[in-house]
């Protein structure tokens, strides 16, 4: 029964994509016995994968701005008895930091336990894999999923010969704010201005998505995004902004779309893990190493510097409401 402890904290399209390792493991070692570190943000995303036994809440980009208050210190204390209650035969780090690597570094290892993660030139900040005590030898072209199931198939031994399963699930959400009436989910918004795509775009998809009976929702997460979502929703009739979400309900709302076209965003991820037909849109990243993928339609479209038209995106959604 081996204890496996998963260091993978940020961020949410990060911890997504970590998910089918979990998966992978337990089809190979159904008894073992799986923890999961996790920013406290994105605690709700390896808890709904059944497998996961405990997730361990870290605290981090919120402490390190609270350092010269108490109570900071008391939540670090307390992290680190809640990560060295149990003794763990690996430490699978997916994350390549130097932040991820201190977690390794405290865990408490179980005799002839050890730490294992991604080479010197396969992971995003070389000097953490001094810490591991397995290092292996990972491309950076594969999928950002198979990197992380690499980390696993290496630790314990085992080949990647089957397809990825998320192996997470969520149930649709009921709330009196929903339409009675299907609903697609456009993820308009992106960390930085560069991954945008053209306001003009989301209505015109909005407008054929409407013809079909399928109400636009326009989710946000910042005063400028809902902004976007105001100006988008005054030119869809029948469209509507949801309230702020916590990860949790937010998961529960991708659940119950009909269809989710999306920017390279983590909750477009998410929704792809969650079984719903996706559409990724990439306009400033890599839409074949990060693509979309789960076990509904999808389909990813675009590369940095060079977004999908509209046409593309038309066609693949009329794919995706038809499969």
């Amino acid at each position: 029964m081996p204890q496996i402890l998963m260091v993978k904290t940020s961020s949410m399209g990060d911890l997504v994509h970590n998910c089918p390792a979990v998966t992978d493991i337990l089809a190979r070692f159904p008894e073992a016995r799986i923890d999961w570190v996790a920013e406290e943000a994105y605690v709700p995303i390896p808890s709904l994968h059944p497998g996961v036994r405990r997730v361990i809440p870290i605290a981090w980009r919120r402490w390190r701005k609270q350092l010269g208050q108490r109570h900071a210190w008391q939540e670090m204390g307390e992290f680190r008895r809640a990560l060295q209650a149990q003794a763990y035969d690996f430490v699978l780090d997916s994350q390549g930091l130097l932040k991820s690597a201190a977690v390794d570094k405290l865990a408490r290892l179980a005799p002839g336990g050890r730490i294992v993660g991604g080479d010197a030139r396969s992971i995003k900040e070389p000097f953490a894999a001094r810490f591991y005590d397995l290092r292996l030898p990972i491309k950076w072209s594969r999928h950002v999923v198979d990197r992380c199931r690499a980390v696993a198939a290496g630790a314990l031994g085992y080949d990647l010969d089957t397809p990825p399963r998320y192996g997470i699930q969520a149930e649709p959400l009921v709330a009196d704010w929903l339409p009675g009436q299907p609903y697609a989910v456009l993820m308009h918004a992106a960390s930085r201005p560069p991954k945008l795509w053209a306001e003009e775009h989301w209505v015109a998809l909005g407008q054929r998505l409407a013809r079909d009976g399928i109400v636009a929702a326009l989710p946000w997460g910042s005063p400028e995004e809902r902004q976007r979502s105001e100006r988008l929703g005054a030119r869809l009739p029948g469209s509507f902004i949801p309230p702020l979400m916590d990860l949790g309900t937010a998961g529960r709302f991708l659940a119950g779309a009909r269809v989710v076209v999306g920017l390279d965003t983590g909750f477009t991820h998410f929704a792809a893990a969650l079984g719903r037909p996706t559409v990724g849109i990439f306009c400033d990243s890599d839409s074949v190493q990060a693509a979309v993928f789960g076990d509904a339609f999808c389909e990813s479209y675009g590369q940095k510097g060079a977004p999908p038209s509209l046409a593309t995106i038309l066609d693949a959604v009329e794919r995706a409401l038809a499969g």
